[in-house]
């Protein structure tokens, strides 16, 4: 046993994505940058805890790339990280670096999210990697997500290439046992020699590149066919094989953990002739796969049989259960909920900004466009006051594509989060302003990024690293652009924030109205609880409806509705007080203590 025992001082219980950053740190990454989002955001964090390396939170997925483009140029090796849609938004630059190739090893994490944990869609970014005709890497838990990050670095250098990594919700959130090593320092490669044939992609030096990338594909194939670190095979009963990558592979050997396996930790390019010789060894094949039939169609194309799934196991994440049912068309009792739990709706949290804002727009019967970012949930009762939801920044196009047809009679009001109209709402207030719309556009400022767990941004002040930063200053900026109505508001004084809206709704002109006060998540101390003032209270219900997770309804079944607040869930907002019409919600005398 001795000799098969590890060094546990060099072991460390790490999430995947703890792991990837621990695999970039270990290959000497320069540089970082990313945006934030769900399930990627704890990458670039842990990144930057273990110094040497410079990161920053960039505007945009867009912008983190490119920044990083021009490290790797300069000879760096360079980490990107977002979320699967984030890759949607970064995709220009990543279908011509695919071209111009990279100096500096290039890795692109896309952390996919099956089922939606926090997500408006479940799309395959597999799909990117063959589109845009670059490698892609796909880990199944901790350990394969530090060794593949730190090969990728290595593929990327090796093969003039980007390199997509794609972890899953599950790989990246899930902890396991890593084997760690030393940093590398690794010197930045090249003279920054200038090369436009190269970087300059004008028709003439593009069509060059294309006929090279071509070459590399072969190439990259050709280590596919051949690397038993990326793809291996693991041969048990030859009666059922699978071919399966990352997390879906964990799900199947759970499920089949004697079967034989084609294991791909590279699933694009894939290698055709060991495909089908592995095809060849077992009597039945599956591929098993999360979201896209994507190797499923390209084995098919290969000539080799496949036994047919059910389409259903396409929509959403896959489990041991579901893959069992997938092979064997057994069907599976489905999971039973523990009886007796209360239903749990996500909500806006107790003291959170957004509510006052939605309460005044719902009021106002305004048609709201909303976006990506905690305010989602003012979709939801009671608030229900947001009607389309599409992608970071959409909100402010979709309100003045709206009342351009509409006209200004149309009460359309366009709500942003501070993070998200940095990330891609400017464009839109440019637009907005120079085409003559008459929109009226909501920030909500609370002064983080907190949907994905309070990260700063240029309105914050503050970078990635803690340092100073120059804080973007939305009022100016929206004069600058050219909308002269330009209000301030305070979102914990309902009445005059509902006067802001009611006022730059009214105006024929474009209109910005800024709601900034600090997420409640972010803020140390907090008021006291108000108290209930029994003999005042009128039993209206007022205060139960705007939604607070603080306070509910105490009476019993039949009785008409008596709020309870929970102190130790209240933030001390006072929203409930504002909507009172008997002042029954008072703040407690100094010295009295919380309620």
């Amino acid at each position: 046993m001795a000799e098969h025992a590890r060094d546990l001082s060099k072991t460390l219980l790490l999430s995947g994505n703890e792991a990837i950053a621990r695999g970039a740190w270990e290959a000497g990454v320069r540089l970082g940058s990313g945006y934030p989002g769900t399930p990627s955001s704890e990458i670039l964090p842990a990144l930057v805890a273990l110094g040497d390396v410079y990161c920053e939170w960039s505007v945009n997925e867009k912008v983190a790339l490119e920044v990083a483009a021009g490290a790797s140029v300069a000879g760096a090796r360079c980490i990107v990280t977002m979320k699967h849609v984030g890759l949607n938004v970064a995709a220009d630059p990543l279908f011509t670096m695919a071209y111009t190739g990279v100096e500096g090893g290039l890795v692109i994490i896309s952390a996919d999210d099956p089922s939606m944990h926090s997500s408006q869609n479940e799309q395959d970014n597999r799909n990117y990697a063959r589109a845009a005709k670059v490698p892609m890497l796909e880990p199944s838990d901790s350990r394969e997500a530090r060794e593949m990050t730190m090969r990728a670095f290595e593929l990327s250098e090796e093969f003039d290439t980007p390199v997509i990594l794609r972890p899953l919700t599950r790989v990246c959130h899930s902890d396991g046992l890593v084997e760690v090593g030393e940093r590398q320092e690794v010197g930045l490669r090249g003279d920054l020699a200038k090369q436009p044939e190269k970087y300059v992609m004008v028709p003439a030096y593009a069509r060059k590149r294309r006929v090279e990338m071509a070459e590399r594909i072969a190439r990259l194939v050709a280590l596919a066919e051949e690397d038993g670190g990326l793809n291996r095979e693991e041969m048990g009963d030859r009666s059922l094989g699978i071919i399966a990558s990352g997390v879906a592979y964990q799900y199947a050997k759970e499920a089949f953990p004697e079967a034989s396996f084609l294991k791909l930790g590279m699933v694009w390019p894939l290698p055709p002739e060991r495909i089908r010789r592995f095809a060849a060894q077992v009597d039945r094949l599956f591929v098993v796969e999360e979201l896209d039939p994507f190797l499923t169609e390209q084995v098919l194309a290969m000539g080799v049989a496949v036994e047919p799934v059910d389409e259903s196991s396409r929509i959403g994440e896959l489990t041991p259960a579901r893959v069992r049912e997938m092979v064997t068309g057994e069907k599976q009792p489905p999971a039973q909920a523990e009886a007796g739990l209360p239903p749990r709706p996500p909500t806006l949290c107790a003291g959170c900004p957004h509510r006052s804002v939605f309460l005044a727009l719902r009021r106002l019967k305004a048609f709201v466009t909303g976006d990506i970012g905690c305010y989602t949930l003012g979709t939801l009762a009671p608030l229900e006051a947001l009607h389309t939801c599409l992608c970071m920044g959409a909100g402010i196009n979709e309100a003045h594509g709206i009342q351009k047809v509409r006209g200004h009679e149309a009460p359309v009001v366009a709500v942003i989060g501070d993070s998200t109209f940095t990330h891609s709402g400017i464009t839109g207030l440019v637009n907005v302003a120079y085409n003559a719309g008459v929109s009226t556009v909501l920030i909500l400022d609370n002064r983080t990024t907190a949907m994905t767990g309070g990260q700063v941004h240029p309105g914050t002040g503050v970078t990635l690293s803690g340092l100073p930063g120059r804080e973007l200053d939305f009022e100016k900026l929206a004069d600058a652009v050219g909308i002269e109505d330009v209000r301030v508001v305070d979102p914990y004084d309902m009445a005059a924030t509902e006067q802001a809206i009611r006022e730059a709704m009214a105006n024929p002109r474009p209109s910005v109205v800024i709601a900034r006060r600090e997420c409640v998540l972010h803020v140390r101390e907090h008021p006291p609880a108000p108290q209930l003032a029994e003999d005042k209270c009128i039993r209206c219900g007022r205060c139960i409806r705007i939604g607070c997770p603080a306070i509910f309804d105490g009476s019993g079944e039949g009785e008409r509705p008596m709020p309870r607040i929970d102190a130790v869930l209240c933030n001390g907002c006072m929203m409930c007080a504002q909507v009172c019409p008997v002042d029954a919600l008072i703040v407690p005398d100094a010295g009295e203590g919380d309620a």
